[in-house]
C-alpha cells in the first residue's frame, strides 16, 4: 500500500546530540513536497525542542510533551491532551530534594529520581504513570503517552493508522509504533524495541529516517522481516 503518513521521535530519531543535519532536513521537504505528511512525535516540552530545532514548519503537526500536546505549526496553535500534575505532588517533590522540570503538562526528570516519585504517587493515589525514555524520565496522567498523542493528529489529518510509517529508538516509542500501519526502529535504536518492530534501518540517527523517508516517496514496498522469512 502507499503510505499517506510519516511519524517520527526527534531525539537520537531524527536527531544527534539535539541536533538535526542538513541531509535529513531535505529527506524531510522531499517527503513533504510528495504529498506524504509529517508528524513529530517527542517527549521535549514545545519551547525545549524550539531551541533546538526551528524549523517545525516542515511538520503537518507535533505531538510534544510525550502526548500531552498537540501542536499545529501552519496555525500556530496549541491544544492541551491531559490535565496538569497536582501542585501539591509538585511541593512534596521539591521538599525532596527531586530535580524537575514541568512544561506544560509533562513533569521530566532522570532516574534514579522515579524511585521517589513512584512512592509519591503511590502514597497520594495519584492517577499519575511514569514514562522512561533511556535515562530520562517523565510523568504524566496514567493513558497518556505518544499512542494517545498520535491519534489524536491523525483524527485532525484525516489519516488512518494504517496509512502510516513510525519511526522510533527507545521504550517510550512503543505505544506510537504500535499504532502505525508500518513500524521502523533505527540502527541506534535499543535492543528491546528493535525486537517489537517490522524493520530496523541499516543507518542510525537521521540517515535511518532518510532510509524510509525515501522509499515512501518512492512508492517502494516495505517489507518486514517477518515477510521475508515466510
Amino acid at each position: 500500500m502507499r503510505f499517506r503518513a510519516i511519524a517520527c521521535d526527534y531525539d537520537r530519531t531524527l536527531a544527534d546530540d539535539g541536533l538535526v543535519v542538513p541531509e535529513t532536513v531535505d529527506a524531510l521537504r522531499r517527503g513533504r513536497a510528495s504529498g506524504c505528511r509529517l508528524i513529530l512525535i517527542t517527549g521535549r516540552a514545545l519551547d525545549d525542542l524550539r531551541t533546538v530545532f526551528s524549523d517545525l514548519s516542515l511538520f503537518d503537526l507535533v505531538v510534544a510533551e510525550n502526548g500531552a500536546l498537540l501542536f499545529d505549526p501552519a496555525l500556530g496553535s496549541e491544544e492541551l491532551l491531559c490535565a496538569s500534575p497536582p501542585a501539591s505532588f509538585l511541593r512534596l517533590l521539591r521538599g525532596r530534594g527531586v530535580p524537575f522540570k514541568v512544561g506544560k503538562r509533562v513533569l521530566a526528570t532522570t532516574r534514579p529520581h522515579e524511585i521517589d516519585i513512584l512512592q509519591l504517587v503511590k502514597q497520594m493515589n495519584l492517577g499519575l504513570e511514569v514514562v522512561f525514555n533511556r535515562e530520562s524520565v517523565m510523568v504524566l496522567p496514567s493513558g497518556v503517552d505518544k499512542g494517545t498523542g498520535l491519534t489524536a493528529a491523525l483524527a485532525k489529518l484525516g489519516i488512518a493508522r494504517a496509512e502510516v510509517v513510525g519511526l522510533g529508538d527507545a521504550e517510550n516509542d512503543l505505544p506510537f509504533l504500535h499504532l502505525c500501519g508500518f513500524s521502523v526502529a533505527v540502527a541506534n535504536a535499543i535492543d528491546s524495541l528493535k525486537e517489537q518492530v517490522d524493520l530496523v534501518t541499516r543507518s542510525e540517527y537521521g540517515a535511518g529516517v532518510v532510509e524510509i523517508i525515501d522509499r515512501v516517496v518512492a512508492g517502494a514496498n516495505l517489507h518486514s522481516r517477518s515477510d521475508a522469512t515466510a
